[in-house]
């Protein structure tokens, strides 16, 4: 059953009206009708199953039936990568890394970025797509892009990373995480991270990690650390 999301229902309510963009998809592109049933998410790990009322292309109305509620992950991955020049590549990510589990995204700016603005209106839309895809009742969030500065020197909690290429001392990302906690890891661009945004890294208590002997592209590297993470948390 195809699974909707809209973020204003709410685990009491027992009806429910579609605003107009949404009642003309459900009734005139997929021919829903009433008596039809319909799963709906708000995101926040709610699962409501209704039924179809009134059938309108202008209001499409449902009766909740029945709503659950999915306990969150015991982890939490927060991935700060910065967005990759070509921006399929960086979608790519995000479509896959919902797929997988990711929880939170910050896009930084880096020194060697080549994208210095991101726009997350398109990225939004992405995620929620991708939930909806994979039957997630979570909605990854995905905060305004900013300075590497200034998200290295911010409170973070939690075990702290950032991944880079430097022939430096590094340790294993996947002997390092604990499982259950918060995850926060830095992922650079294309030219990597300069040496001083390592070196910003590493007084704010940022552990430097390999994530393997391959050379990773930034979108790949983020979907490497995604991946690792829901397995450890399996």
């Amino acid at each position: 059953m195809q699974l909707f999301y809209n973020s204003e229902i709410k685990n009491n309510d027992k009806t429910f009206f579609f605003d107009k963009e949404e009642s003309k998809h459900i009734v005139k592109v997929l021919r829903k009708k009433e008596g039809d049933k319909i799963l709906i998410t708000n995101g926040l790990g709610f699962l409501f199953e209704s039924e179809i009322i009134v059938a309108s292309e202008k209001k499409c109305a449902v009766t909740i039936t029945k709503n659950t509620f999915q306990q969150p992950d015991s982890y939490y991955t927060h991935i700060a990568v910065a967005p990759t020049k070509m921006n399929d590549r960086f979608e790519w990510f995000l479509e896959k890394a919902t797929e997988i589990g990711i929880h939170e995204i910050t896009p930084i700016i880096c020194d060697h970025s080549e994208r210095k603005i991101y726009k997350i209106d398109r990225a939004e839309k992405i995620l929620q797509a991708s939930m909806k895809q994979s039957l997630h009742y979570y909605l990854p969030k995905i905060n305004e892009p900013v300075l590497y500065s200034q998200f290295v020197t911010s409170k973070i909690d939690g075990q702290k990373f950032i991944a880079h290429c430097e022939a430096t001392a590094k340790k294993s990302f996947q002997k390092e995480i604990t499982k259950n906690e918060k995850i926060t890891i830095l992922i650079g661009p294309e030219g990597d991270f300069s040496t001083k945004e390592i070196e910003l890294a590493i007084t704010n208590d940022f552990i430097p990690v390999t994530l393997g002997k391959s050379r990773l592209r930034t979108e790949t590297a983020a979907l490497v650390t995604t991946h690792t993470l829901a397995l450890l948390n399996e």
